[in-house]
């Protein structure tokens, strides 16, 4: 099972949502992003949040939509995205794709750059991704991963997000590392593409944020 859950970000940031309405997916309204998927046609299983995105027309059309509506008070501690999250994880689902989490606010930009991280440092069993129009994002644990091609996302970057990454090798790319340092503050790793229709990076200690972008 795949879990979607489509946050309040600007909607020229979404990629094509349809395009993600696999057979096996739950979809997930956070906010104002309960407004947007119902009118792209799409009724989510589950929706969260303070609602105060939406107006009292768009909020009534939500409660005559969604039959799973749980709304908070504003002034809360977790943000709306991660109460979804929590929720969402506690399905099992194989992965769980963030939408409309990018854009707009840097802050709650870098919270859902920051649960992808808790995903990993608490062993979550589900895999997390960010995706909007240009990119994708997800972190991974040290060990040995491959990425293959993506036409649409040619653009590889490596970030460390929780300090340094110690002896990061890569291979099949156009710019190769070996058994490399990068200190937590390095921005060695930006924008590197694959050479080779499947590539291998690995590394013994860290956390990686890997984001595949277009042009």
């Amino acid at each position: 099972m795949i879990i979607n859950i489509l946050a309040g970000g600007p909607e020229e940031q979404l990629p094509e949502l349809k395009s993600y309405l696999e057979n096996d997916v739950l979809w997930v309204g956070v906010d104002r992003g309960v407004y947007t998927l119902l009118s792209y046609g799409i009724e989510p299983k589950m929706a969260f949040g303070d609602f105060d995105s939406v107006n009292d027309e768009e909020m009534q059309f939500i409660h005559t939509k969604v039959k799973s509506l749980r709304i908070y008070k504003s002034e809360k501690d977790e943000p709306d995205m991660e109460l979804a999250l929590t929720w969402a994880v506690e399905q099992k689902p194989e992965r769980i794709r963030l939408f409309g989490a990018t854009g707009g606010r840097l802050d709650h930009f870098l919270a859902n750059v920051q649960l992808l991280l808790r995903s990993l440092i608490e062993e979550w069993s589900s895999s997390i991704e960010i995706i909007d129009q240009q990119n994708l994002l997800y972190a991974v644990r040290p060990g040995t991963h491959q990425i293959k091609v993506d036409e649409q996302k040619k653009y590889i970057s490596f970030l460390p997000i929780a300090g340094a990454v110690e002896n990061l090798t890569l291979s099949g790319f156009k710019y190769p590392l070996k058994d490399r340092h990068i200190p937590a503050t390095s921005t060695l790793c930006i924008s590197n593409e694959l050479i080779d229709e499947c590539g291998t990076f690995s590394f013994t200690e860290g956390i990686l944020l890997v984001i595949r972008s277009k042009d």
